[in-house]
């Protein structure tokens, strides 16, 4: 057992290589997954601000259109009151629980949570928006359940270094 206390050095070195090696992977990995997802950050935004544009082109396409045969204010409210409802109509698309919840809604929101259709309004949030509280569990974790044998983490103290790091 002598002759490989020399050895131990080179298991360290070897360890601390294998763990730079590692770091060296991630954070090249990180830095390709960061560049690709800029790059379509900023294709994205360079959409968004091109359709800006169109729509109001088109806009204005449009109460020019209308101002051949109204006078202008009227023109631009009736231009104002169409991208209102465009926008109004786009967003209940979005969000369509949050404009008016459907029955199937209420339904599906309910089955999720375990609970049947009547008792959705009991768990609305006294704000009035009726989302539902997430559901509670019936009571604390129990200190000894049979899936977690020994649910106290190890206390840093606990850990020897020295000690060999088996994996089973």
């Amino acid at each position: 057992m002598d002759r490989l206390d020399h050895l131990d050095h080179l298991d360290k070195h070897l360890v601390e290589e294998l763990a730079q090696v590692a770091r060296e992977t991630v954070r090249d990995e990180l830095r390709e997954q960061t560049r690709r997802q800029r790059r379509r950050a900023m294709l994205y935004a360079g959409s968004g601000a091109v359709a800006l544009y169109a729509g109001a082109a088109l806009a204005l396409a449009l109460g020019l259109a209308l101002a051949a045969g109204l006078p202008d204010w009227a023109a631009a409210l009736i231009t104002a009151v169409i991208l209102g409802a465009v926008a109004y109509a786009l967003r209940s698309a979005a969000h369509p629980s949050a404009s008016r919840p459907t029955p199937e809604h209420r339904a599906e929101a309910a089955a999720a949570h375990g609970r049947s259709v009547g008792d959705t309004a009991a768990a609305a949030p006294p704000s009035g928006l009726g989302t539902p509280y997430p559901p509670m569990p019936p009571g604390p974790p129990e200190a000894g359940a049979p899936d977690m044998p020994d649910a106290r983490p190890p206390h840093p103290d606990d850990i020897d270094p020295e000690q060999p790091h088996h994996r089973a």
